[in-house]
């Protein structure tokens, strides 16, 4: 088949520097897109046209490098307490995640932060990650980076007593105002009473998890991790296999399938290897993306699909029995000469493309 770009322009629509969009859970009407600087964006998706700004935190954020407002999800019972999450780097460079409510009016959010939920200091400025999102099991989860820096200097995402280079996996379900504890440790957690470990880990043993979803139909975990200097990786963890939990991903010990630190005769005991991995001969920055459950593209149905920052390419791949299958580029998707920094998935489960030039394209047949 033969599928399209279809590009997201209507009546004041300007974006700068998109690094993510979404939307409530069963709001059809209405696309988020996060931007770099500090804005998150309402657009009407009938007509395509800017509704305005829901939230503006440019005054909270540093946005050299890779840091900036990062990521945005919404309450799985949003519709109830209108309660969402963003991701961002703060003005010294430290990982946050707050709490936002939205205001009487659904376009506008509260401009001052409900709650601080988490916040980690961040040794460097980049390979901060910044995905979150739900699971299915009502848990928020939280990509981290190794710290920065390259090579993952401080052997982070190995030490369980970090978080970074890890996946963190908590319960935000709780009271609007202290004393009320901003976040539990939800008790299947697998380091949850080991000494000294962090027990908001849910995995570990990743160097940046950029972007990483969960297929919606089943749950399975789909992580692209940004490599160092030699190969880009997915990860797939499916929801009956424990979803990842306890995993331990590899970096630094393996770069993608290859030993990395030490360079050879690495030890795999123990390690989750990649499903998927290319070399930097083909790109040198995935952007993972979305399992496609949409209703206009049937003939998509189980397709993962991903890109890379750095050439522009579009790919999409099926996994079956644990093995990827129909892995597939698609030429017309492909952005040469553009970043494609993310991916977006509206309530409905159509996959948007986003790249840093502000293009904003919904996949289409």
């Amino acid at each position: 088949m033969t599928l399209k770009r279809q590009q997201i322009h209507g009546a004041g629509l300007t974006l700068t520097f998109p690094l993510y969009l979404t939307a409530p859970p069963g709001d059809t009407d209405r696309l988020f897109v996060v931007e770099k600087g500090g804005l998150i964006k309402v657009i009407d998706r009938g007509s395509n046209t800017l509704i305005g700004t829901f939230l503006n935190v440019s005054a909270l954020i540093s946005t050299g490098a890779e840091q900036g407002l990062l990521g945005m999800a919404f309450d799985p019972n949003y519709s109830g307490n209108g309660r969402f999450y963003i991701s961002y780097t703060d003005t010294t460079g430290s990982t946050v995640v707050a709490r936002y409510l939205v205001s009487s009016n659904r376009d506008v959010a509260i401009s001052a932060a409900d709650r601080i939920i988490f916040t980690a200091a961040q040794p460097f400025a980049n390979h901060n990650g910044g995905m979150i999102t739900f699971g299915r099991d009502g848990f928020l989860y939280v990509g981290r980076g190794d710290g920065g820096s390259g090579g993952d200097p401080g052997n982070r995402a190995q030490n369980l007593s970090e978080v970074l280079g890890k996946l963190l996996r908590i319960d935000v379900s709780l009271g609007t105002h202290p004393p009320d504890p901003a976040y539990a440790i939800p008790p299947d957690n697998p380091c949850v009473g080991q000494p000294g470990a962090r027990e908001e880990i849910w995995s570990m043993g990743l160097r940046n998890p950029w972007r990483f979803s969960f297929d919606r139909e089943n749950g399975d975990l789909y992580i692209g991790d940004v490599g160092q200097g030699a190969r880009e990786e997915v990860h797939v963890s499916t929801a009956a296999s424990g979803g990842g939990r306890g995993s331990n991903y590899g970096w630094k010990i393996m770069e993608g399938n290859l030993c990395f630190f030490p360079s050879s005769g690495c030890s795999m005991d123990g390690l989750t290897l990649p499903v998927l991995d290319y070399p930097h001969t083909q790109g040198c920055s995935i952007t993972g993306g979305y399992v496609y459950r949409g209703a206009a593209l049937p003939a998509l149905h189980g397709r993962y699909f991903y890109a890379d920052a750095c050439t522009g390419f579009v790919r999409s791949f099926r996994l079956v029995n644990g093995r990827v299958t129909e892995h597939t580029q698609w030429p017309s998707l492909s952005l040469s000469g553009q970043s494609i920094v993310s991916f977006g998935e509206d309530a409905d489960g159509e996959i948007y493309i986003l790249t840093s030039a502000g293009g904003l394209f919904r996949i289409v047949q």
